[in-house]
């Protein structure tokens, strides 16, 4: 009965889409003039479409305030939707197959990035000991937030080598200054991070990288196909509630994405607050440059990326592993497609 619900919710917002008006260039009068959007690490390089829409003034002119939240990781904000302190959240798409295996059903409404840039690495004074990622058992494995998807990348490599979650700690270490500081100091024999902070610790030569994501091939190695990483996503009953809310926050963000991949790395950067590049600049032009690639061009979803991510998450999650997950009602198109049609 809920999963039809679900998909009834999401007919019944798209069919309330048919109704706006196609041009970007007027858009109606957004349901909420405040939206509140929460975000897990908005620092790293997973998130730059968000800062670029933010900072660009694009919510602006879709006729929005959005009040952004930065937490510690991506649970965090997810905590914070559930909980009714965000109404929507710019984080992972593994989310929302979580969430509907609860009960408690995500719809991700525009995709930001194509894969996850996430990198595992072990600390430099541990790496000439690891063989292999069975050699992850007993380590203190810093991540950016218990319950994110630097948590999951960790559990996936882990179960596909026949360790289980608690073969190894997870220390929660955040995605920027902390999470340099506590390779720096030892606090942790690994990491599950993002650039800038792998960028970084890999130029001081602190780190060996054994799994990199930030690649269509490193995360064919990892994930055994294409993974979608950081969306936009919000509660089925929000969208449908708030249909010209939504569609403006996707419409900026689809400017935003567009406008990444059209200037130069120079240019990003200056579109980014300098604390973002953690003292180096160097490094964060050439992350930048590196990352391009994992932005989504479009903010559209693929099936193929879907079922890579609901494959793996039920390897290690008993609750994924034992739900019947309708992976259609955990994405949507019909806001970016209005986008992209007022964009022609």
């Amino acid at each position: 009965m809920a999963r039809r619900l679900v998909s009834a919710t999401i007919v019944a917002f798209a069919a309330a889409l048919m109704m706006l008006p196609a041009s970007a260039q007027a858009p109606v009068k957004p349901e909420m003039s405040k939206v509140r959007l929460a975000v897990g690490g908005k620092s790293a390089l997973y998130y730059l479409p968000l800062t670029v829409t933010e900072r660009l003034g694009y919510f602006k002119d879709a006729g929005l305030e959005v009040e952004i939240t930065d937490l510690q990781g991506g649970s965090k904000a997810l905590q914070a939707l559930i909980g009714g302190s965000a109404d929507v959240v710019a984080g992972a798409y593994d989310h929302t197959i979580q969430m509907q295996a609860k009960n408690q059903p995500l719809v991700a409404v525009v995709q930001l990035g194509r894969f996850p840039g996430f990198v595992l690495a072990l600390r430099a004074g541990k790496a000439d000991a690891y063989k292999g990622p069975k050699d992850l058992k007993g380590l203190k494995i810093g991540i950016t937030a218990p319950g994110s998807s630097t948590h999951f990348m960790a559990l996936h490599i882990m179960a596909q080598n026949g360790l289980s979650a608690g073969d190894a700690a997870f220390i929660g270490v955040g995605s920027g200054a902390t999470a340099v500081a506590a390779i720096q100091r030892g606090e942790i024999d690994a990491i599950v991070n993002v650039d800038p902070v792998i960028a970084l610790l890999d130029k001081e030569k602190l780190i060996k990288i054994v799994a990199d994501t930030r690649t269509a091939q490193g995360t064919q190695d990892v994930y055994g196909g294409p993974y979608p990483a950081a969306v936009l996503y919000t509660t089925p009953a929000f969208a449908e509630k708030n249909p010209r809310t939504t569609q403006g926050l996707v419409t900026a963000f689809v400017r935003g994405l567009k406008w990444v991949q059209t200037h130069s790395v120079e240019e990003i950067a200056r579109a980014m607050p300098e604390e973002y590049a953690l003292g180096d600049m160097g490094v964060f032009l050439q992350s930048i440059k590196a990352n391009l690639p994992m932005y989504s061009p479009d903010g559209r979803f693929t099936r193929a990326g879907a079922e890579t991510a609901y494959r793996v998450l039920k390897a290690f999650d008993p609750a994924v592993h034992g739900a019947k997950i309708d992976l259609a009602a955990t994405y949507t198109d019909a806001f970016v497609e209005k986008a992209l049609a007022a964009q022609r």
